[in-house]
């Protein structure tokens, strides 16, 4: 059996979010022979700017690139700020714009916000990451409200229908 490895990116920096249980949760879901990544380096990547995409590259943006070119997949919960992607977030992807380690790539998100919320982030991911060349693998891109009695103390999403909505993702995003 072929491994597959996935990378898991919070758009959120804050501790505890739903979309950090949201990754965490479809980490503890994956099936058999899938391993992931949760990537941490997001509050330490440099603001975005076009002079210093080139070699040598800051050392967190290295480390960025290089964790998604080891990836076969990325599975992105990111939260919406006034309307898109929280400028953080936007940041990473915008470092992701001069490399090639996301092209063909397949890529999904979840928007954890309540429903008819999100939107925004979820339009802004679709134009980015289609920007980059990424594989947006559709199927698996979904809006999976999570309230906060949803979460148990390890901070996973204890909710049955929940966690059964987040292992669909996660399969049609190896599907793709």
């Amino acid at each position: 059996m072929t491994t597959r490895h996935v990378l898991l990116l919070s758009g959120s920096l804050r501790a505890g979010s739903s979309n950090e249980a949201v990754l965490r949760t479809a980490a503890a879901l994956a099936p058999e022979g899938v391993t992931t990544t949760f990537y941490q380096g997001l509050a330490e990547l440099p603001h975005f700017n076009p002079d210093h995409d080139t070699d040598p590259l800051p050392a967190p943006v290295a480390e960025l690139r290089a964790a998604i070119a080891a990836a076969d997949a990325l599975l992105i919960s990111a939260p919406e700020y006034a309307g898109t992607l929280p400028g953080s977030f936007k940041n990473l992807l915008d470092w992701t714009v001069g490399g090639v380690e996301i092209s063909d790539k397949p890529a999904a998100w979840i928007t954890a916000a309540a429903s008819g919320r999100g939107t925004g982030a979820a339009a802004t991911l679709a134009s980015v990451l289609g920007y980059t060349g990424a594989a947006v693998a559709e199927p698996a891109c979904a809006t999976i409200p999570v309230p906060p009695d949803a979460r148990g103390a390890d901070g996973l999403i204890t909710d049955p229908a929940t966690r059964d909505r987040i292992a669909e993702v996660v399969r049609a995003l190896l599907a793709a």
